[in-house]
């Protein structure tokens, strides 16, 4: 009898050790791809003044364009909650769509190779961006479900790990935005 408790208790700790390890894997791999995001949304912030710079020269009636895009970029920077850090970005998503849209109303910035480059490194990055965040939340998706499952979650209290915040727009902001890039 007391070699079937060592037993049970022996796999017990297997399980347990089993467990913690592959929250801690889940836990790594969401902090891996949050990094991975606030790569890009550094490469996109570093694109903005230059966008901006680009197009104050042609564009005298876009100053509230310029303005909230600057401000946006910069209430971004400061933001660390991935929840809230979405919903800035997503509103810097739509004035950077505006400020594209300036090539429309001032046909000479479409000649300037200094813009089509901006513009060009820009769609790379939210590309690169689209991807990360969906990296990123399948990772967040897969943490949470492992923290909340029987018996995981008894080794996720014991162990501290707290459910990871989804880097997702609000509900408002869901519809594609148009972007001519012609």
């Amino acid at each position: 009898m007391p070699t079937v408790l060592i037993l049970i208790a022996l796999a017990v700790l297997l399980w347990a050790a089993f467990a913690f390890n592959r929250l801690v894997r889940l836990r790594n791999q969401v902090k891996n791809a949050w990094a991975d995001i606030d790569v890009q949304l550094r490469r996109r912030h570093d694109l903005v003044p230059q966008l901006v710079n680009a197009v104050k020269g042609y564009s005298g009636y876009e100053r509230g364009v310029l303005t909230s895009v600057t401000e946006l970029r910069t209430q971004a920077m400061a933001l660390k909650s991935p929840a809230q850090l979405g919903q800035t970005e997503t509103a810097l998503s739509k004035g950077l769509t505006q400020l594209l849209a300036v090539q429309e109303a001032y046909p000479e910035i479409k000649a300037n190779q200094n813009f089509l480059q901006l513009q060009h490194d820009l769609v790379e990055v939210e590309n690169n961006l689209q991807y990360a965040r969906r990296f990123y939340n399948g990772a967040v998706r897969d943490f949470n479900t492992s923290i909340q499952t029987f018996p995981d979650m008894l080794i996720a209290n014991v162990g501290g790990f707290h459910e990871a915040e989804s880097f997702s727009a609000d509900e408002d902001d869901r519809p594609v935005v148009k972007v001519d890039l012609s």
